[in-house]
């Protein structure tokens, strides 16, 4: 036999605390709106986050008093009727053709790792083979200025031509 619940519900200790937080951040808000004291503007914005504090207490108490009769948590939970079948007509064929989809999803993100959010990644990944991994190779030199005219050099960096223009440093005596 299921306890009956009269005038606060179930979860009644959240609704005292929703209270009891209401009353103390009221208390300090008012405290310092009307009491002159110097730091005032602390008791103003610790009443306000409290009285804000309260609401998830509030949340507690209301989800925690919603009644969901059994047979609405029918899909939900898998508490399906035994004279209806674990699975038929359209909703049973739609519910495995669903269960396949999803665990082929996700045994196809345990084989190939976290999708990465690039195109081409996307692109080879769907080609059927696994993901391709470029490797860019860049070259560096320390060069020393040779004259103090800016002129353009031409490296060669994986095959592609870039300009560079060369930059000087100039200093101040101090």
């Amino acid at each position: 036999m299921e306890p009956v619940y009269r005038g606060l519900g179930r979860c009644v200790c959240c609704f005292w605390l929703a209270v009891a937080f209401d009353i103390v951040g009221l208390l300090v808000l008012l405290i310092g709106v009307f009491v002159n004291v110097f730091f005032y503007d602390l008791l103003i914005y610790a009443g306000a986050i409290v009285i804000f504090l309260s609401l998830i207490w509030w949340v507690f108490w209301y989800s925690g008093n919603i009644e969901v009769p059994p047979a609405e948590l029918e899909d939900d939970v898998g508490l399906l009727k035994k004279d209806k079948g674990a699975l038929s007509g359209i909703g049973g064929a739609v519910r495995r053709l669903s269960s396949r989809v999803s665990s082929g999803i996700r045994t196809s993100l345990r084989r190939n790792g976290a999708p990465s959010g690039t195109l081409a990644d996307r692109t080879r990944r769907s080609a059927g083979g696994p993901p391709v991994v470029e490797q860019v190779s860049v070259a560096m030199a320390t060069m020393t200025p040779q004259e103090d005219t800016p002129h353009s050099t031409v490296s060669s960096v994986a095959s592609c031509d870039v300009e560079m223009p060369h930059t000087t440093t100039e200093t101040s005596p101090t």
